[in-house]
């Protein structure tokens, strides 16, 4: 068994009452954490996914955790979640001896011909041979990557196809998501602006088993694309791509970038209702409250909902439910989901 494999062999302890009226232990789960029963409203938390998986009738929502870690919660009615598990750990050989990995950013999970996947994005400090800032101010060009690992269950253990990224490690990418078109499935992913100057999305499509890349990168749109993203010379950021067929057959997708109040998130249109496009921006955000990194979900009552934070900065930050309206045309917000 690997030292991967190893780390994630520990079970969920049931709490035990012991006689004598001796207080019952704390219940752990996976990799010791202390699990408790809270709401999102008491939980410090950014770019989080939420699947409803209805292999096991439960909802998991996951974030990354301190340590280059991935944590989920487990609820049945979006308003009471169990956690936190620790599902994944980042071990010290990932990407080798040389670049160490210092943090997770935007982990998403899901279901996929009976496997879970986990896409994650890893950080580091390790510096790409080509920086800028001996010309200008810029910030360091590091290694950043997104991955896919895989699981036979939502709370792991999860483990990679590889010690390497799944995307090209030279490139700055982020914020991967699976789409599935035609039969064949694909990651979207951002290109960090750092790298490119104008973030852009783009398109790669996947072996059918998620192991790996199938050719090359396909550009969907860039930053500047969008009216409302803000006017300026650095930031063109794109965050948290996320694919939605209407009801009227259009392929929408969320986005986030930076506008005059903040952290923003809009919506693109293909043109051709496919993965491909073109993609049209619309010219208002859909949320501007300094609140992004969206993504969309079903109930298993059949509501559309919408997950993002906000704010984007500080210890306030926390995850928010949108009930949604697919009006054919565009996706509206009806109100936000606030559990009583």
């Amino acid at each position: 068994m690997t030292p991967i494999a190893n780390a994630r062999m520990l079970l969920v302890v049931a709490a035990a009452v012991v006689a004598g009226g001796v207080a019952a232990e704390p219940v752990h789960g996976r990799q010791g954490a202390e699990l408790s029963t809270v709401r999102l409203a008491d939980v410090q938390m950014r770019d989080a996914a939420v699947l409803p998986d209805t292999l096991t009738g439960k909802y998991y929502i996951v974030s990354a955790a301190p340590g280059a870690a991935v944590r989920a919660y487990v609820s049945e009615d979006l308003v009471d979640w169990e956690g936190p598990h620790i599902i994944y750990r980042t071990p010290p050989e990932m990407w080798g001896e040389e670049v160490a990995i210092n943090g997770i950013w935007a982990p998403e999970l899901h279901e996929y011909r009976g496997k879970y996947y986990l896409f994650l994005t890893f950080n580091t400090n390790y510096r790409l041979p080509e920086q800028w800032d001996q010309w200008f101010d810029w910030r360091p060009r590091v290694r950043r990557a997104s991955q896919i690992l895989v699981s036979d269950s939502p709370l792991g253990p999860f483990e990679p196809f590889s010690l390497e990224p799944t995307l090209p490690a030279e490139m700055m990418t982020l914020d991967g998501t699976l789409w599935v078109e035609d039969g064949v499935p694909y990651m979207i992913y951002c290109h960090e602006w750092v790298q490119i100057v104008d973030g852009a999305i783009a398109m790669i499509q996947l072996e059918p088993d998620l192991s790996a890349t199938v050719g090359s990168p396909t550009y969907l749109f860039r930053a500047s694309e969008a009216p409302w993203v803000q006017d300026t010379e650095v930031e063109r950021v794109t965050d948290g791509p996320w694919l939605y067929r209407s009801n009227s057959g259009k392929l929408f997708m969320l986005w986030s970038s930076y506008s005059e109040t903040g952290y923003t998130t809009g919506i693109a249109i293909s043109d051709s209702g496919r993965l491909a496009g073109p993609w049209v921006q619309q010219p208002e955000p859909i949320f501007r409250d300094d609140g992004g990194h969206p993504m969309l979900f079903r109930t298993f009552d059949g509501r559309l909902m919408m997950a993002l934070h906000a704010p984007n900065s500080g210890p306030g930050q926390r995850v928010h439910f949108f009930e949604m309206e697919d009006t054919g045309e565009t996706l509206r917000i009806v109100r936000e989901l606030i559990p009583g």
